[in-house]
């Protein structure tokens, strides 16, 4: 049977070394086909929580559960195999191979020719843009166009869940915008995405969930817009107040969401 939250992170203590715990006691739930976005300020944890769930950082307490099963302490292959496909911080694209061989080493791990075939016609229609520049150097393409081929690139083994870790990072406004678009798009192709972005406001726009994170810790929980919309959240982590009609609109609706944490922006 199939499980409600195709990804869990319960009650998780990690860190590096033998530095202070990064996060304590954490829990995130991942539903299918949703966009999970993970914000806060610098140093609350958020890129620690996708490598922990990627394998690439082993929990220190708590476990990790994909679609039911438990993967804690599991590696980033087997979290690969089990279903996770994590996009790195940054550009990733191999700049000397063209569009279509970066994108063909994302199924390295499947061996029916016949479904990579049928991926590669997917992330075709999916990213028309990868198509179009199938047979051009990775390294010619700006950087939101290397960020789609990166993003079709993580769909060729057909995961769970996709681990987006700063997609925005080092945009302009317009691929900003651009690459937020192809987000949704995977959402509304059925892939369930966890989302961790510095560009708060942008990227709770596109989500369906909002998680704040401070100091290791989920803070605050809601629908994405509600959380977009409170003006006290805005202050605290998004970088501003939102328009004074929207002011009150949505503070008390919903059971999970309680805006009366405290916290601050670190």
């Amino acid at each position: 049977m199939a499980s409600e939250h195709l990804l869990e992170l319960v009650d998780v203590e990690a860190g590096y070394g033998r530095a202070a715990l990064v996060l304590r006691g954490l829990t995130v739930q991942v539903p299918p086909a949703q966009i999970v976005c993970l914000v806060g300020p610098n140093g609350a944890g958020k890129s620690t929580v996708l490598k922990v769930a990627s394998g690439m950082l082993a929990p220190r307490a708590g476990k990790v559960v994909v679609d039911g099963q438990d993967v804690t302490g599991h590696g980033p292959q087997q979290m690969l195999r089990a279903g996770l496909s994590h996009v790195l911080q940054g550009h990733s694209v191999f700049r000397e191979m063209t569009v279509g061989e970066n994108i063909s080493l994302g199924a390295f791990t499947v061996r029916d020719q016949s479904r990579t075939q049928e991926r590669l016609d997917f992330v075709k229609s999916l990213f028309p843009l990868v198509a179009d520049r199938w047979n051009a150097l990775a390294g010619a393409l700006s950087g939101g166009q290397q960020k789609q081929v990166e993003f079709a690139r993580s769909l060729m083994v057909d995961p769970k869940v996709v681990l987006l870790d700063e997609p925005s990072m080092g945009l302009d406004p317009k691929a900003t915008a651009v690459v937020f678009e192809q987000v949704v798009r995977m959402r509304d192709a059925g892939t369930a995405v966890l989302l961790v972005e510095q560009n708060a406001r942008r990227a709770l726009e596109s989500a369906d969930i909002g998680l704040v994170l401070d100091l290791g810790r989920v803070h605050i929980k809601g629908p994405a817009r509600q959380l977009l919309d409170d003006p006290k959240l805005g202050e605290l982590y998004l970088g501003g107040r939102p328009q004074e009609d929207k002011a009150h609109a949505t503070t008390t609706s919903g059971s999970t969401y309680s805006p009366t944490n405290e916290g601050h922006a670190g």
